[in-house]
């Protein structure tokens, strides 16, 4: 991290803090004129986002440009993508090599190609990420509410037993930025009934389901009686709202309610039959498809499995870029695409949106987009190719990357925008903006994107001031 960086980062997570305090001193959250703003007929009853976190280069993955090999000397100006395009399922339409798997059940959703982002300032992964999941950019002075909170306020759950809102494969606490993670990792001001559930480690889920090690089971029911009497003789109660408070009393009856039923089991994943369990791989992010199937299957109206970001690993491709794509497709490959066979199989993928999507996408040469002020944070800068950890798209690029949506609605065998076919690479077709895309989305789960509640007597949007406008030519 560079000293500007960690400057931007600072100052984020200041101001952030005083949005939090802000928002948990808030009244009670209230409807904000809705009766006049119908929702629409819903397509989708839950939703899966596959996050690719750190920024997935979408000409390397699912919008290929022209293919050059690596080579001593290579001009680097003249590499757009560093992967050969492959078939699909789809006629006309190709995605690149190592997603194989995925390219067999393209036929069953949309590939939108023309996503864009603004910059940001810096183009921070952390700004980025929570713009993503919020619609909101940093730092305001309340505590946007993460997409799955939106869809748990507003939707209720499908299973009273089962948590709405699930977080899969993201540690919170031992990581770089683990702060600018959970900033939007949260409810913000709906109040933790409305928060997630986070599992970082899927084969581990099983333990969130069950009291700790030496604690009875009557004690730990008891647990939120207990907080509640707290609250009451508390006399310093301006600390926390009446709101806050009562909202954490309903998170800890609903965990009481999972861990007496049948549900939990859905954390089990040893109760899975190997041989379905074997066709998602044993690597974290392939166990965390499988446990964000049997947790839909069971009534969670929000998952989200990560690749987890970390600084400099995984998507965050600043330097060897074309190495570590080929082992992240390799990891996401046929776990993405045997997620959606067995959501077909089952009879839920009409009813189920899932979202394959990253915070932006990646070019060789350009960082954000042509004009920007941004630093270059590529850390394998040259001219020419000299050694093989400069092959591959390493510069953060926010004018056109790629989202993919199956189920739930949309279009099937569909391409919906498009980027130009020499750099720069920007969206030159449809292009769809962070409040586009999320009142998209909205609209699919059955949620009018001017959805608002009453926040420090004003109204927060679902989307952006409310501005956001469904891209009818994804829905099916």
């Amino acid at each position: 991290m560079n000293s500007f960086e960690a400057l931007q980062r600072r100052d984020f997570l200041k101001q952030l803090g005083l949005a939090s305090t802000a928002a948990l001193a808030a009244p009670s959250t209230s409807l904000w004129g809705n009766e006049q703003i119908p929702h629409p007929q819903a397509r989708a009853d839950s939703c899966i986002v596959i996050w690719m976190a750190g920024g997935m280069a979408s000409p390397d993955t699912f919008d290929p440009k022209t293919y050059l090999p690596y080579e001593d000397g290579l001009e680097v100006k003249k590499i757009l993508s560093t992967f050969p395009a492959i078939d699909t399922n789809v006629d006309g339409v190709k995605i690149s090599q190592g997603l194989e798997n995925i390219a067999q059940v393209m036929d069953r959703g949309t590939l939108i190609r023309s996503a864009i982002q603004p910059d940001l300032g810096a183009i921070l992964h952390s700004r980025h990420q929570y713009h993503w999941h919020t619609g909101y950019v940093p730092p305001i002075t309340v505590a946007a509410p993460h997409l799955g909170a939106w869809m748990s306020k507003v939707l209720g759950p499908k299973n009273e037993v089962v948590p709405p809102f699930i977080n899969i494969g993201q540690r919170l606490e031992g990581v770089g930025e683990k702060e600018e993670l959970k900033a939007f990792t949260t409810a913000g001001f709906f109040g933790s009934e409305h928060g997630p559930m986070n599992l970082p480690f899927p084969e581990q889920a099983v333990q969130s389901v069950q009291p700790p090690k030496g604690m009875e089971p009557g004690r730990f029911s008891n647990r939120y009686k207990h907080f509640k009497s707290l609250l009451d003789q508390n006399p310093n109660r301006e600390n926390m709202s009446d709101f806050q408070g009562e909202s954490m009393i309903r998170s800890m009856e609903a965990a009481h309610r999972l861990l007496q039923s049948d549900e939990k089991h859905a954390f089990d994943l040893t109760r899975e039959p190997k041989d379905s369990a074997n066709k998602y791989g044993d690597s974290r992010f392939g166990q965390g498809c499988l446990l964000a199937r049997r947790l839909v299957e069971q009534g969670s109206r929000f998952v989200e499995v990560t690749t987890e970001y970390v600084p400099f690993l995984n998507w965050d491709t600043h330097e060897n870029g074309h190495t570590t794509a080929t082992r992240m497709k390799k990891e996401i490959d046929q776990p993405v695409a045997q997620l959606i066979l067995d959501l077909e199989a089952r009879g839920m993928l009409d009813r189920t949106l899932v979202i394959l999507a990253s915070e932006f996408s990646r070019d060789m040469m350009i960082e954000g987009v042509p004009g920007s002020t941004a630093p270059d944070q590529s850390r394998a800068r040259t001219d020419n190719l000299k050694e093989m950890k400069q092959y591959g798209l390493h510069r953060h690029f926010t004018g056109g990357s790629s989202i993919m949506m199956w189920g739930g609605g949309v279009k099937q065998g569909h391409v919906y925008g498009e980027t130009a076919d020499e750099r720069p690479l920007m969206a030159v077709k449809n292009p769809l903006s962070i409040e586009d895309l999320h009142a998209t989305i909205f609209t699919l789960m059955g949620i009018n994107p001017k959805t608002a509640y009453e926040v420090e007597k004003r109204p927060f949007y679902a989307t952006k001031d409310g501005i956001g406008k469904c891209a009818k030519g994804v829905l099916a």
